[in-house]
């Protein structure tokens, strides 16, 4: 079994699957507005609050992992301490997660994200404790709102 150390995130690490969500700084104020993108014309945004819960044991075997393929997805945390973050590119350009590409990151609770349409990521998984974040993303209940994939062979993941 491949073994993933969670490291620090950070934007750059993190720009190839989407977007770090921080702290505006001296501007007081930064848009990710042209980050937001919906694949489906007159699809409605959802804005929901959602419980994330630490894994049951460490470390996390990864199984299986779910994309968005035509809505970008934002969580921002409302609650929160550290949350973790798995993300990968498609094999070609629609397959399933690539291995080679997967990365994991362990996020602060006042930083969120935003994975860009199509990134495959593992379920939203918080450490620590419980935590609410809100969530962002294009859905209208229908197939097309969420793919799942099961890994051809699972990953073992530390958190350091």
């Amino acid at each position: 079994m491949r073994e993933l150390v969670a490291e620090p995130m950070e934007k750059a690490a993190f720009e190839p699957y989407g977007q770090v969500l921080s702290d505006p700084g001296p501007d007081n104020r930064t848009d990710y507005v042209g980050q937001i993108s919906n694949g489906r014309p007159g699809i409605e945004i959802n804005l929901a609050v959602v419980r994330a819960l630490p894994p049951k044991a460490l470390p996390i075997e990864v199984i299986k992992m779910e994309r968005h393929p035509l809505s970008s997805q934002a969580f921002l945390p409302l609650d929160c301490d550290r949350y973790l973050v798995i993300a990968a590119h498609p094999q070609g350009k629609d397959g399933p997660p690539d291995p080679a590409t997967l990365r994991a990151f362990i996020a602060p609770g006042h930083v969120g994200i935003n994975y860009n349409a199509g990134t495959w990521h593992f379920p939203l998984t918080s450490l620590d404790r419980p935590a609410t974040f809100a969530l962002l993303m294009y859905m209208d209940g229908g197939p097309r709102d969420v793919d799942w994939a099961t890994l051809a062979e699972p990953i073992r993941l530390n958190i350091a």
